[in-house]
């Protein structure tokens, strides 16, 4: 099997989901200084950081179709 490991954008995904899970950790305090951008922000980091790790399909399968 030569299926190749995970892309540069599957790692890059996995880090912007960590920093999203950060800003809700910390959620309150930033509601506070940014107030609404908050969440626009938060949106926006997890729903690229998903697309870019839903955009690596991962290792072909070995299934018959």
């Amino acid at each position: 099997m030569n299926d190749p490991q995970h892309t540069t954008s599957f790692w890059l995904g996995n880090a912007l989901l960590g920093v999203s899970l950060l800003m809700l950790i910390f959620l309150g305090g930033l509601w506070e200084a940014l107030g609404a951008w908050t969440m626009a922000l938060w949106m926006g980091l997890a729903g690229t950081g998903m697309y870019l790790v839903m955009k690596d399909k991962g290792p072909s399968s070995n299934m018959p179709d």
